[in-house]
């Protein structure tokens, strides 16, 4: 079953900014969706982006800093995929991209879009993740946009 969709989702313009788009492409299918949506929304305010792959989860918060430490990026989506397994790596791995990423974010006041989806099967995942239905690489895009806008409106470094 679907996610209830949020009822509208303002439209960020973020002309001449560059983003980071970090993905965890371990299951392919879910990775394109994602993408998909993430380069959509960023096409749709204008903003440019690269893609930058990983092996999992776990090393996109690495990556993220690495690459944003130079100030190229005006902020970063991580997206990736966790389905639980049988043991307590599901854990693991959901619980810690997730708080290093918001470490990341707060601690440097980098706009970040977490599209890391935790999941129990794969059905789940494509479902989440299919532009045309949850969607959730737009939704981390969005994320980040919302963010830059604030710290352009606010004049935040």
């Amino acid at each position: 079953m679907s996610e209830p969709r949020r009822a509208s989702t303002p439209t960020y313009s973020a002309p001449g900014a560059r983003f980071l788009i970090i993905e965890a492409r371990f299951y392919d299918g879910v990775g394109e969706h994602l993408l998909a949506g993430a380069k959509r929304t960023f096409d749709a305010a204008g903003a440019s982006y690269d893609v930058v792959g990983v092996t999992g989860a776990l090393e996109i918060p690495a990556a993220v800093r690495m690459l944003t430490r130079s100030g190229r990026y005006a902020g970063a989506v991580a997206l990736g995929c966790v389905i639980r397994g049988e043991t307590y790596h599901f854990e693991i791995v959901a619980g810690e991209s997730s708080r290093a990423l918001m470490d990341l974010s707060v601690a440097y006041e980098l706009p970040l879009g977490n599209g890391i989806l935790t999941v129990e099967n794969e059905e789940q995942a494509v479902e989440r993740a299919d532009p045309a239905r949850g969607d959730k690489g737009g939704d981390a895009a969005r994320a980040a946009l919302s963010l830059h806008a604030l710290k352009q409106q606010t004049g935040t470094r």
